[in-house]
This record gives C-alpha cells, structure tokens and sequence, in this order.
C-alpha cells in the first residue's frame, strides 16, 4: 500500500470513529458505539500494519538473517486477536442491552451509518489489491470489510426501529456482526501462529523425496526441516545421501535439487547437507529426539 493510500485510509477510519462516536452517544445506539470502537482499532490497525510493511522491506542483515518479514505476521497475528478481544467485549454489553432495552435514535442511527458505509466502501477498494497474498494486508483489509458489514447491519436496523420501533435490534445486530467479525479473524489467528511457532508449512514431503531420489546420484533424503518465514516464503533444509565424491561432482545435484524444490514446492531457501553413509536408513523426518539439526 502506498503512502497516500495508507495515509487516506487512516483519515477515512478516524472520521468514521468520531462520527459514530458522536452518533452513538446522541442516538443511544450501542451499534454505533461499538462499530465506532472497531473503527477506532482499525485506524491504530491500519498504521500498525503500514509500519509493518515498510520494516518487512528492510534487507536482511547480521541481526536478522532472514531478513524482517516476521514484522507483517507478528502485527497480523496482534490486530486478529485484537478484533476477537473487542467483538467479546460487545457481545457482553448487547446481552447486557437485550435485558434492558433502550430508547433509540433511528434517523440519526441510520445516518451515521450510511456515512460509515459510504467511507468504508472507499477503504475496501484502496486496501483490496494489496490484500490477495499478504497476512498483514488481509488482516487490516479484514477489519475494514467488518466495518462495512457493520454498516450494512446497523442500517437494516435502523430502518427496523425507525418503521416499528424494534429496539432489540440494536443489540441483536450488534452480536451478529461480533460473531460475524471473530469467526473471519480465527483462521488468520491459527495461520500467523503456526508460523510463528515454525509449523511446518503443507508441503508433500513425501513426494520431495520421491522427486529427488530420481534425480542421480542421491541414494536418500532425510532429517527434513520446514518453516515459513511469512505465508509466501518457505525455507527447507535436508541431509541428502550421496554416493562419496567430490564436492564439485556434487554441486549439479545441489543445483537440481534447489531448481526442483522452487520449481514444484515453492521453497524460496534451502540448505542440503550431503552424506555418505551416515542417515541412509533414516527417515525423511527426523524423530528420534536425539536433536534438532
């Protein structure tokens, strides 16, 4: 995301937030109110995220060798949680509200939200491309897409309470749209935290091993490693039997090796370790608990 970008969408969502704050308190809408404190944690959100993503270009360096990619995951990772933390929070309060129901301003509540809705929808279309392959990106475009919903829902209801004064539609609308916006941010949750914790990304292990024990030379495959560094990076490494020769005999199965696992398996780093003897009857993964070399 550009800079004006970024910078037009965190205008758009601090509006947003005063404006609905304002609306929330005059109306009495605890929609609005709520939706006004998501806009607030998108528009620290989306500068958290825009901050990320500039670290995420930094090269890679003696303190980071893998460069500063974790930086989008991490903010990823906090904004999902974030979201799930505060939709808890409105779903208490609308329970708390369906038990004692309050009068509220339809017009003024239906207006504020065709604001909203008409900002949000502008948010959308300016984070939408960069939102397609980057964790960080979706997790910020996600809160803006839920801050639309929000919109959509808040007003349906009220033109609900404005047409036949249903004032527990207000609180109703609320615990959708949290339910709606806590289920959307769990797989980002589960995703960024796997990597986080070095998950192994879902790579056919088997076939790699099937796919480089045709290439000559390679007698097994085993003690493999692999992690992601974001959810477009993977780094693989492997110990590789190989019949005894010289290094430079060995360097085209290296080169092999490392076009087959980018080609096929998208592996954007690996680090073979060649052998002789030793590992030949191990399997492809290490579990014998000895290390984790």
């Amino acid at each position: 995301m550009t800079g004006k970008k970024f910078f037009a969408v965190t205008v758009l969502n601090v509006a947003i937030t005063v404006a609905e704050f304002v609306g929330g308190i005059l109306s009495g809408s605890l929609s609005l109110i709520s939706d006004a404190f998501h806009n607030l944690g998108d528009s620290l959100s989306i500068v958290f995220s825009y901050v990320a993503n500039v670290l995420s270009t930094k090269r890679q360096d003696a303190r980071n060798t893998y460069g500063y990619k974790r930086a989008q995951i991490i903010t990823a990772f906090l904004n999902s949680i974030a979201l799930v933390i505060i939709c808890a929070f409105l779903v208490i309060e609308a329970v708390q509200r369906l038990s004692h129901p309050e009068p509220i301003n339809g017009p003024l509540m239906l207006a504020v939200a065709v604001i909203g809705l008409v900002a949000n929808g502008v948010s959308a279309y300016l984070l939408n491309r960069g939102s397609k392959n980057n964790l960080n990106m979706k997790a910020t475009y996600l809160h803006i897409m839920s801050d639309a919903l929000s919109s959509v829902a808040i007003i349906i209801g009220g033109v609900l309470i404005e047409l036949f004064n249903w004032t527990l539609v207000d609180p109703i609308v609320t615990i959708l749209v949290a339910v709606y916006i806590a289920y959307e941010s769990l797989p980002i949750i589960r995703q960024t935290n796997g990597i986080l914790m070095e998950g192994a990304p879902a790579i056919d292990y088997r076939g790699i091993k099937r796919d480089l024990m045709q290439i000559d030379g390679v007698l097994n495959v085993h003690h493999v490693h692999a992690w992601q560094i974001d959810e477009n990076n993977i780094v693989f490494s492997a110990h590789v039997n190989l019949y005894d020769m010289k290094i430079s005999e060995a360097e085209p199965i290296y080169s092999e090796i490392d076009r087959i696992l980018k080609k096929k398996y998208h592996v954007c780093h690996s680090t073979i370790q060649a052998e002789a003897q030793r590992g030949k009857d191990e399997d492809i993964i290490y579990d014998q608990g000895e290390d984790i070399g």
